[in-house]
């Protein structure tokens, strides 16, 4: 943060001139000032403090926040990815044409989803879901199936496709301890966000609120969901493909705001 304050002591000019002796001699003995040391007026005192003070609170000054869950649901709800251009591909021909879509845009949200643990010393075995989305669609890829595992594996580790999300430190643990293999070329929009001055992890909706002035709804029942069934539901998916859809558009965004 810039500030126009200017640190230091400021006296008057009178208070930095000694009188004359000649006005010494001539004034009554009363109005004559006390030899000896002087020392600094209140107000001098007062304005180093303050100064100082002004400094601390400047260097301290917090940066800015997301709205909070509240605030962005009174917003304007954020439309994301129509249900029309969302496909699960299973077979090995549609996992292979998913990626070659992915792989000629050359970027995608990206996002991944696992089944919740509720049992203290339960292992995650996940993801099981991995997502992509492309500009007007997306791609949800279920790992339970093995031709998608394969195809995922190439675009994960690929240094082709640039894989936009957040927090995807975690998504990279699970991936190693699923697929043995690395996430590669990777930008993470928390990271960004922090560079720009924003406190702690701003997430997806956050972001969609400060950048986009609109709501993102995150139902946790959705969330905590269980993401390893053979078949997932319409709400699932539509959350699995929104959040790799938004996390592009806050790219998209941040890249034409010049934060890129």
């Amino acid at each position: 943060m810039n500030s126009d304050h200017i640190g230091g002591l400021h006296l008057g000019s009178r208070s930095c001139m000694m009188p004359q002796r000649r006005d010494l001699m001539s004034e009554p003995e009363s109005n004559r000032p006390k030899r000896g040391k002087q020392k600094l007026s209140p107000l001098g005192n007062s304005s180093r403090k303050d100064d100082s003070a002004n400094a601390a609170e400047i260097k301290k000054a917090p940066g800015p926040i997301a709205p909070t869950k509240a605030e962005s649901a009174l917003l304007p709800p954020f439309a994301g990815v129509s249900p029309n251009e969302i496909f699960v591909p299973q077979s090995k021909k549609e996992c292979w044409d998913a990626a070659d879509q992915i792989f000629a845009a050359g970027i995608g949200g990206f996002d991944t989803e696992a089944k919740p643990i509720f049992r203290v010393g339960q292992k995650c075995d996940g993801p099981h879901v991995v997502q992509f989305a492309l500009t007007d669609r997306a791609f949800i890829f279920q790992l339970q199936h093995q031709e998608c595992e394969k195809v995922v594996a190439d675009l994960i580790a690929s240094h082709e496709v640039l894989k936009v999300g957040f927090g995807l430190r975690n998504d990279h643990k699970q991936i190693r301890a699923r697929l043995g293999i690395s996430l590669n070329h990777v930008l993470d929009l928390d990271q960004i966000f922090k560079k720009m001055g924003y406190r702690g992890q701003i997430g997806v909706r956050g972001a969609i609120a400060v950048l986009l002035n609109q709501g993102f709804k995150k139902s946790k029942s959705i969330t905590t969901s269980n993401w390893a069934l053979p078949k997932l539901s319409p709400k699932q998916l539509r959350y699995a493909a929104n959040d790799a859809f938004a996390a592009l558009k806050i790219m998209e965004t941040l890249e034409e705001n010049g934060h890129l």
